[in-house]
């Protein structure tokens, strides 16, 4: 009988992905955009450089939320305990 590979954890997910742009959300309304730069496990966090503040709203017409505003930061430190949700965004196709 095959042995059953394991499915992948989120430290596993994020760490083929560092070096990658990301979009985190921690509330439904305002997240943080930059370049996934490092994942570690004990705390669970994640460092984005060229990180950007956005804002993000949505309306009846538009119900997926979009980014209405951003703001400039350097480094970001985030607790994976406080994330909403991670989107892994990729460079549009020509």
């Amino acid at each position: 009988m095959p042995e059953q590979e394991l499915p992948p954890t989120i430290f596993l997910m994020l760490e083929k992905n560092v070096g990658k742009k990301i979009r985190v959300i921690l509330d439904p309304a305002y997240g943080f955009e930059g370049t996934l730069v490092a994942v570690t496990r004990e705390p669970p966090t994640i460092w984005l450089s060229d990180a950007e503040a956005i804002v993000l709203r949505s309306t009846i017409a538009q119900p997926i939320p979009q980014v209405a505003s951003r703001e400039e930061r350097s480094e970001i430190f985030l607790n994976l305990n406080s994330v909403q949700r991670i989107e892994i965004l990729h460079p549009p196709r020509r």
